[in-house]
C-alpha cells in the first residue's frame, strides 16, 4: 500500500474506484487499523461512483508510531474525565483531523465527503468543524459528541474494550474475539470467522496496543465537543445502531440533534460494529446522502 507525508507524519493509505470521483474518506476508531473498512465494504462504496480512501490514523497500522511519548496510564485519566479534571495527551483529536486532512492535501483534493466511525466519526466531526473548506459532507457511524451526561456504555462492554490484551499471537486473537462478542450487534449473528480473519491480519500486519492507549487519552483530553458541533454546516448523516452496548443509541441521537439540519438513521439491531447485514443499508445510505449533498451544493467537483 502506499504511503505520503502528512502533517509531519508518514501515513499509510489505500483507494478504491476512479480518481476523478467524488473523494469519501473512511477513517476508522480507537486502534483500528485500515482494514477496519472490509475491501469489499469499500468495493461496495466505489460502485456507487465515489474515489474511496482508507488510511491507517497516527500510533496505528503502518502509520507514524509516537513510542517516544510513553504508554498513558488509561485508567487515571479515564478517572480524571470523570471529576472534570484536565487530561494530558500526546496530541489531541485536533491532531488527528489535521492529519486527515493533510492526506487529502497530499492527494491534490480539495474537498471530500468525510466519514468515520466511533473515534473516527469524533474525528470526521472535527474536521468538519475545524476544517469547513475541506469538507462536502459528514458521515458520523457509532459515535459521539462526548457530552459526559449522556448514558455509558455497559460495563461489560467497556471493561472487554479497555482491558489489556495478550502479547502472544493466538492468545491476543481469543481476547479480541470475546471482545468483539461484547459490543456485537445483537441482531445480527456473530460472523466469527470474518472476526478472526480480521484479528489475524491485524496482528500479524502491526501488532501495536500502545498506540490505541495513547488514542484513547486524544479522545478523553478533548472532552465535550457539542459547543463547536453546532457550528458545522455540512451536510451531516448521523448513522447509529439500536443496539450499541459501548456507544448507546443516544448518543447517535444527540449528534443528530447538535449538528444543525443533520439527517439520523438508527439500525435496528446494529451494535459497536458494521455486521455485513448493514452493509447495503449503509452503502445505500451514504450514497443518497452524498446525492443529496452535491445537489444542495453549488460547486460540483472535489479534485484538484
Amino acid at each position: 500500500m502506499p504511503n505520503v507525508t502528512a502533517n509531519r507524519i508518514q501515513i499509510e493509505y489505500d483507494t478504491f474506484g476512479d480518481r476523478s470521483s467524488p473523494a469519501l474518506l473512511l477513517i476508522a476508531g480507537n486502534g483500528a487499523q485500515l482494514l477496519f473498512w472490509d475491501a469489499e465494504f469499500c468495493e461496495l462504496l466505489a460502485k456507487t461512483g465515489l474515489f474511496v480512501i482508507r488510511f491507517d490514523n497516527r500510533d496505528a497500522g503502518l502509520s507514524t508510531k509516537f513510542d517516544e511519548t510513553g504508554v498513558p496510564d488509561i485508567m487515571a485519566a479515564i478517572k480524571a474525565a470523570m471529576e472534570g479534571k484536565d487530561v494530558a495527551a500526546a496530541y489531541s483529536l485536533d491532531d488527528m483531523a489535521d492529519d486527515c486532512v493533510g492526506l487529502l492535501d497530499a492527494l491534490h483534493i480539495e474537498k471530500a465527503h468525510i466519514c468515520g466511525a466511533s473515534m473516527g466519526g469524533m474525528i470526521a466531526q472535527v474536521v468538519s468543524y475545524r476544517h469547513p473548506q475541506h469538507v462536502l459532507s459528514l458521515i458520523s457511524i457509532m459515535s459521539n459528541t462526548g457530552n459526559p451526561h449522556l448514558p455509558q456504555g455497559k460495563p461489560d462492554a467497556i471493561a472487554a474494550v479497555v482491558a489489556p490484551p495478550p502479547t502472544e499471537r493466538t492468545a491476543y486473537i481469543e481476547h479480541n474475539i470475546n471482545v468483539w462478542r461484547k459490543i456485537w450487534s445483537p441482531g445480527f449473528p456473530f460472523e466469527e470467522k470474518r472476526a478472526r480473519t480480521y484479528l489475524e491480519k491485524s496482528y500479524d500486519r502491526s501488532y501495536y496496543p500502545q498506540g490505541m492507549a495513547r488514542q484513547n487519552m486524544a479522545i478523553l483530553s478533548r472532552g465535550d465537543r457539542t459547543a463547536a458541533l453546532s457550528s458545522i454546516k455540512a451536510p451531516t448523516l448521523v448513522i447509529h445502531g439500536s443496539g450499541d452496548p459501548l456507544i448507546p443509541v443516544e448518543a447517535g441521537k444527540d449528534t443528530a440533534h447538535v449538528i444543525p439540519g443533520a439527517d439520523l438513521l438508527i439500525i435496528d439491531g446494529m451494535g459497536h460494529d458494521l455486521p455485513t447485514g448493514v452493509w447495503p443499508e449503509i452503502v445505500t445510505a451514504i450514497s443518497r446522502h452524498i446525492e443529496q449533498a452535491r445537489l444542495r451544493s453549488p460547486q460540483r467537483s472535489n479534485n484538484l
